[in-house]
Parts: C-alpha cells; structure tokens; sequence
C-alpha cells in the first residue's frame, strides 16, 4: 500500500547512483578544462549539478536519506562561499518540504489506526499535507471539539527504508565528507541509524512533547503545542501558526533573526534544566517565529522524536570546562577533559595548546552579545578542517565520550543555524542562567 519507495533494491540503486554522478560530473569538468573552460566557472557549475542531484535524490527518497539531508543542511554555513552558494538552494529546500503522499495513501493509514470512522474525529481534515518531512507528513485539520489540529501521519515502511539508506550512506560517507569539511560523516549516520526506533515511535514522541508542553505552558518566550491524541503511526498536536525559522534566515528582519536566536539559544540550555530533555532534531523546519497579538515574538517549537534524556539537565563538566577556559586555567581544563574521558590515558597533550585549540570555539560566550556569522563559522571550519594547522592536529587526538555525542551534535547544529540566520545573541546571559556549574562561585 505504501508510495514511500521502500524496497531495498530500488532505494539502494537511487542512492548508489550519487557516486557514480559525482565521478561522471568530474570528469565532465575535466573535458571542460581541457577544451578552455574558466576553472571557476566549470567549478561553480559542477557544484551545482552535484548539489540539484544529491538533494533532489535524498528529499525524493524521504526516509533516512532525507533525514542525513536535514542533519546536513544545518551545517551549510560552514561551507566555503564558493562551494555554499550552489548548495545552499538545495539545502534550504530539504527543511521543511519533501514530496507528499497521495491522500489514498494517508485515508488507508488514518483508517487503519483510528477506526474506519476516523472522518468523525475531525470537523474538517485537508488532505493537502502542510509540511513534510522525512518519516512523516503534517496535514491540516480542526478536531471534533474546534480545535486546529496537526495531524502527523508516518510513512507506511518508514523504519525500512530509514534503515536501508542510512546503511548505503555509510558505504560512500568519504565521498560525502568534503560537503562539510571538518565535519565526520561517518559519525554522524551511525548515531541517526542507532535512533531509528526512538524517531518511529510516536507514543514516545507524544510523551516527550507533553512534558515539554508542561513545562513551558504560558511562557513569555517558548510556546509547544500540546498533544491532543496519538495512536501508532498517527500523533495529533496543537496547530502551532508561525513563520518557519527557514523564512526567517531568508527573507526576515534583522530584529526578527535576533529575536528568533536568541530564543533558539535560550531553548536550547533551558529545555533540559526545566524537562530534563534535549531537543535533539536542530533544523529551521522544526521552529516557528510565533507573533502574539501585544506584538511578543516567541519560539515556536515542533517535532520532539529525537530527544536526549538529561534528567540532571546538561552535564555541570561542559560548564566547568566553558569557565576554566574563558578563565584562561589551562592546567585546570585539561585536567578536567582528562577526567571525564576527553582526553584518553594513552594521550598527552600540552595544556597550553589545549587551551588554544579551545578559546576561539567558545569566543561567543566570552562577550556580552556576539553575532554569529557565516564567516565566522566559515573560519572555525577551515581551521579545524586544514590537515597543516594545529588544531587540526590536536583535534584528532581530543575524544568525545558517547554519552556526549548527541549534546555535541545539537549544540553544532544550533550555532549553524544562529549562522545561518546571522543574529547577534546574548549567548553568556543564557549559560549564566541555565548551564550547571558555568557561573562562576561567589
């Protein structure tokens, strides 16, 4: 029944054809130099067709593929201008759309998990989907008691083939890797593929977003839809109405990208003090910029299937470790990394370079505002990602403990998109207010 293309064999084909695009385009590139082409633009034009083929394959193919498009996308700001500029249409475009199921489709699965009489739920149900996304699509409705509604509804063989292209992706991730210099492919699906079954569960994911809901009903700046019912497969929420944080970092106004990063950056350290939960799924499509009617904006928050469970919030070491380095307490760090497992017993390294690798990641929160660049991001990339430099060096030798690796992610993600939006936030006067162990002790 399903128009989701799941069958392992055709997804795999779909997806094996990139490498073979992205060799067969180089080449063609090559033939261009030869016969004369300008370097630069047989370059840009290469680029451009690399980037139509890869995002229109990985969005065609929702799933898993478009999920790896999404996690990517929030790192565009990283790119090198040359290369961003062809990119970042195509990655825009995977926030917050993928093409729609038929409403066949969608009838036979609200159907099957709300009753043959499902219609008698909802006073009006548009079968045009709202948004979607790559495990599910958003349509539009009013519940039976006056309420609009979101209604997400998951693609029928969504855990298949969320599995099944994750697994192809990991096959070619070095071809990938330069999309992002700096940045680990490999990693990056590994720990997508090992929260398939947290993203598919629905009863989860409703559960996650009541607790949020709760614990920011009436707050003056984070509004989160409650939820209104969920079966398998089926979850109905609140309609949140808002301007999708994607619009924001494309057509808004300066007041509205600093207001929505603040908010972004307020959310992020404050969601899991005040639920012990980390929103774990960091792209523009799952916020909305949300203007009340005394003319308020506030966060709009969607999409809780991938969260990190924190019960004590964020671990007090990464606030030890932020104070010591803006401290300057080089032995004191390093000591601190060295305890909690981020640097291995079998590696010695110098404090001082420690501390210098350290200072220009964490400059945001050094100041009282900071404006968050592409540039800027461009740069921390490029010097991370140069095999010559010594951060290059050093970083390689630094660990990241498993049970940080999800933290380590959002919070990249979330500066990628601060990036992307180009906001001058506050960034201090929230560590100060939310992140144990960061304020320094009277």
């Amino acid at each position: 029944m399903s128009d989701l293309p799941r069958k392992a064999v055709t997804r795999t084909v779909k997806l094996a054809a990139l490498p073979l695009g992205f060799a067969g385009r180089a080449t063609w590139g090559l033939g261009k130099r030869i016969v004369g082409g300008s370097a630069e633009l047989v370059a840009r034009e290469l680029q451009q067709r690399t980037a139509e083929q890869l995002f229109r394959t990985l969005g065609e193919l929702k799933g898993g593929a478009m999920k790896f498009g999404q996690a990517l996308s929030v790192f565009e700001s990283a790119l090198p201008e040359e290369v961003a500029g062809p990119y970042r249409a195509a990655l825009t475009k995977l926030q917050d759309a993928a093409p729609p199921l038929p409403a066949g489709t969608v009838h036979q699965v609200l159907a099957e998990r709300l009753g043959p009489d499902w219609r008698e739920l909802f006073s009006e149900f548009e079968d045009k989907p709202a948004a979607a996304a790559s495990i599910g699509q958003v349509h539009r409705a009013v519940w039976h008691d006056g309420r609009e509604v979101a209604v997400k509804v998951q693609y029928p063989g969504a855990g298949e083939a969320l599995l099944s292209d994750l697994k192809q992706l990991s096959r070619f991730a070095g071809l990938l890797g330069p999309l992002v210099p700096g940045m680990e492919i490999k990693p990056l699906i590994t720990e997508l593929r090992d929260r398939i079954a947290e993203e598919l569960d629905y009863a989860l994911e409703a559960e996650s977003q009541r607790v949020h809901a709760e614990a920011f009903a009436g707050d003056p700046d984070v509004v989160v839809p409650d939820v209104v019912h969920q079966v398998d497969q089926v979850l109905v929420t609140e309609w949140l109405e808002g301007v999708a944080l994607s619009e924001v970092i494309a057509d808004g106004t300066q007041q509205e990208r600093d207001r929505a990063g603040q908010l972004l950056a307020r959310f992020l350290f404050s969601g899991p003090a005040r639920t012990g939960l980390l929103h774990a799924d960091t792209h523009p499509g799952n916020f909305r910029l949300v203007t009340d009617e005394d003319g308020r904006m506030r966060l709009g928050v969607l999409d809780f299937g991938t969260v990190d469970r924190l019960p004590g919030g964020l671990p007090g070491p990464i606030g030890r470790s932020l104070r010591m380095t803006l401290d300057g307490d080089a032995e004191g760090v390093y000591g601190h990394l060295c305890a909690e497992g981020f640097v291995k017993d079998s590696v010695e390294l110098d404090p001082d370079a420690v501390l210098d690798y350290l200072k220009p990641i964490i400059e945001p929160a050094a100041v009282e505002e900071f404006t968050f660049t592409r540039e800027w991001i461009r740069g921390q990339a490029a010097r991370i990602a140069d095999p010559r430099s010594p951060a290059h060096q050093l970083g390689r030798m630094i660990n990241l403990p498993p049970s940080y690796l999800l933290i380590h992610r959002v919070t990249l993600s979330t500066i990628g998109v601060l990036c992307q939006l180009g906001a001058t936030v506050r960034l201090r006067e929230e560590l100060e207010e939310w992140l144990p162990d960061f304020s320094p002790k009277p």
